[in-house]
């Protein structure tokens, strides 16, 4: 039998209910990553999707967008370059403030991370809202590069980040949603 990749993935994201807050339902992705076969079948979910396109360095989303950006960077031989949460980062960065549901948050990159006409795929763990994934375009974009796509692990659709993304001109790809979930 032939392993249908999404299900299989879609199937081992952890539920945990009413956390941070009550009501929130929220998606976990570590039993993915410490089970091998199935940190496997993610990453290969990935890397067959960028291989044949021209995708010059992989930008990785604070927090978990580091763990899965690092690894794809690593498979399809370039370049990994952190978006990091305000004040993390030790080089002159660049920055973009970006709305939550109460307040604001920023994230910066490097202002040396980007090359004017690379080619960047983002890489995050889940789209909910979408105004982190939109902040780091913006910051690549600011710095002359190219976001060819910003994928993710997760679709959260009834959160609206997904459609925010798109209309942006941002390319999405996601591996499996929790719609009406």
């Amino acid at each position: 039998m032939l392993l249908d990749p999404i299900s299989y993935i879609r199937d081992r994201i952890r539920t945990v209910p009413d956390w941070p807050q009550p009501g929130v339902q929220f998606r976990d992705i570590t039993p993915l990553l410490q089970d091998p076969k199935s940190f496997r079948v993610l990453v290969d979910c990935f890397v067959h999707r960028y291989m044949d396109q021209q995708i010059d360095v992989v930008a990785g989303v604070d927090a978990r967008g580091f763990i899965l950006g690092s690894v794809i960077a690593y498979e399809l031989n370039r370049g990994f370059v952190p978006v990091r949460k305000k004040g993390k980062l030790p080089f002159h960065t660049v920055a973009e403030e970006y709305e939550l549901e109460y307040g604001s948050a920023t994230v910066e990159l490097h202002s040396d991370a980007i090359q004017p006409g690379q080619r960047v795929l983002l890489i995050d763990d889940l789209v909910a809202t979408g105004g982190t994934m939109i902040a780091a375009a913006k910051l690549v974009r600011k710095l002359g590069g190219e976001v060819i796509e910003a994928a993710a692990i997760v679709d959260l659709p009834e959160l609206g980040g997904s459609k925010l993304i798109q209309q942006q001109g941002i390319p999405l790809f996601t591996v499996c949603d929790f719609a009406g979930h």
